[in-house]
């Protein structure tokens, strides 16, 4: 099947498709007129690399756990090998979600105080605002 039959298929855009490539995700064969010729298995594996995605994976980790999985479209099986990445995936998450919820507070104070609706003043932290990643706390 050619890349647009495979976008229309999995829900993911023919940009997406030709990224997934330049990524190493994907490595479809080249028919004699240069265009990309797809299997059913990249339905599943275009399907594996959105579900990765929306774990909040880059596409340099899911290259290293693409070999890791097997399956078809409805179902992934994960070797027991890619534990431990996804456990610091996991960790990074979670303090990404921690951060969030501490600058939601800050913000909620600030925005009380704002509104009139809490004291207007809003305590100002002693030390240094910490930064992660382009979250600021």
């Amino acid at each position: 099947m050619r890349i647009g039959e495979l976008a229309k298929r999995t829900g993911v855009s023919v940009r997406s498709l030709r990224y997934y490539e330049t990524e190493g995700l994907l490595t479809p064969a080249r028919c004699g007129n240069g265009y990309r010729a797809f299997t059913e298995d990249d339905i599943a594996r275009v399907l594996q690399i959105q579900l990765f995605y929306s774990a909040g994976l880059c596409s340099g980790k899911i290259a290293e756990l693409l070999p890791c999985v097997s399956g078809d479209h409805t179902h992934l099986v994960p070797s027991p090998e890619m534990a431990g990445e996804l456990e610091i995936a996991k960790t990074r998450i979670q303090n990404q979600i921690s951060l969030l919820t501490t600058s939601l507070s800050v913000l909620e104070r600030v925005l009380a105080a704002a509104k009139g609706t809490d004291t207007a003043e809003v305590p100002v932290p002693s030390r240094p605002v910490r930064r992660h990643r382009g979250i600021h706390v």
